[in-house]
Protein backbone atom coordinates (compact mmCIF):
# COMPACT_ATOMS: atom_id res chain seq x y z
CA UNK A 1 0.00 0.00 0.00
CA UNK A 2 1.36 3.39 -1.01
CA UNK A 3 -0.05 6.43 0.81
CA UNK A 4 0.26 9.80 -0.96
CA UNK A 5 -0.78 13.16 0.49
CA UNK A 6 -0.91 15.91 -2.15
CA UNK A 7 1.98 14.51 -4.22
CA UNK A 8 1.66 17.26 -6.86
CA UNK A 9 1.20 20.27 -4.56
CA UNK A 10 3.22 23.22 -5.82
CA UNK A 11 4.55 21.45 -8.91
CA UNK A 12 4.52 22.73 -12.47
CA UNK A 13 2.17 20.99 -14.94
CA UNK A 14 5.16 19.17 -16.46
CA UNK A 15 6.20 17.66 -13.13
CA UNK A 16 2.58 16.97 -12.17
CA UNK A 17 2.23 14.84 -15.30
CA UNK A 18 5.42 12.98 -14.41
CA UNK A 19 4.20 12.26 -10.88
CA UNK A 20 0.86 10.94 -12.15
CA UNK A 21 2.67 8.76 -14.70
CA UNK A 22 4.85 7.30 -11.94
CA UNK A 23 1.79 6.66 -9.76
CA UNK A 24 0.11 4.91 -12.70
CA UNK A 25 3.22 2.76 -13.26
CA UNK A 26 3.43 1.79 -9.58
CA UNK A 27 -0.25 0.83 -9.58
CA UNK A 28 0.27 -1.28 -12.72
CA UNK A 29 2.77 -3.33 -10.71
CA UNK A 30 -0.09 -4.33 -8.41
CA UNK A 31 0.50 -1.82 -5.63
CA UNK A 32 -2.64 -0.36 -4.06
CA UNK A 33 -2.54 3.42 -3.72
CA UNK A 34 -4.46 5.73 -1.41
CA UNK A 35 -4.02 9.31 -2.58
CA UNK A 36 -5.35 12.62 -1.31
CA UNK A 37 -5.13 15.14 -4.14
CA UNK A 38 -6.65 18.55 -4.86
CA UNK A 39 -6.10 18.19 -8.60
CA UNK A 40 -9.43 16.40 -8.95
CA UNK A 41 -9.46 15.94 -12.73
CA UNK A 42 -6.07 14.23 -12.77
CA UNK A 43 -6.75 12.15 -9.67
CA UNK A 44 -10.18 11.00 -10.88
CA UNK A 45 -8.70 10.14 -14.26
CA UNK A 46 -6.27 7.82 -12.51
CA UNK A 47 -8.57 6.34 -9.85
CA UNK A 48 -10.19 2.93 -10.00
CA UNK A 49 -12.30 4.00 -7.01
CA UNK A 50 -12.70 7.58 -5.81
CA UNK A 51 -14.30 9.48 -2.97
CA UNK A 52 -15.03 13.19 -3.20
CA UNK A 53 -15.04 14.88 0.19
CA UNK A 54 -16.43 18.28 1.13
CA UNK A 55 -16.55 19.78 4.59
CA UNK A 56 -15.16 16.54 6.00
CA UNK A 57 -17.97 14.41 4.57
CA UNK A 58 -18.10 11.94 1.72
CA UNK A 59 -20.23 13.58 -0.98
CA UNK A 60 -19.66 11.13 -3.83
CA UNK A 61 -18.10 7.71 -4.31
CA UNK A 62 -17.80 5.78 -7.55
CA UNK A 63 -15.21 4.92 -10.15
CA UNK A 64 -13.03 7.85 -11.15
CA UNK A 65 -14.41 7.73 -14.70
CA UNK A 66 -18.01 7.87 -13.49
CA UNK A 67 -17.28 10.79 -11.19
CA UNK A 68 -15.56 12.68 -14.01
CA UNK A 69 -18.68 12.20 -16.15
CA UNK A 70 -21.12 13.18 -13.38
CA UNK A 71 -22.53 16.69 -14.06
CA UNK A 72 -23.09 17.36 -10.35
CA UNK A 73 -19.48 16.53 -9.52
CA UNK A 74 -18.26 18.63 -12.44
CA UNK A 75 -20.31 21.62 -11.35
CA UNK A 76 -19.31 21.45 -7.68
CA UNK A 77 -15.70 20.31 -7.83
CA UNK A 78 -14.29 20.48 -11.35
CA UNK A 79 -15.21 23.99 -12.43
CA UNK A 80 -17.73 22.72 -14.96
Amino acid sequence: LLLLDEPTAGLSPKFMAQIFAIVRDINALGVSILMVEQNAKQALGLAHRAYVLAMGQNRYSDSGANLLADPAVAKMFLGG
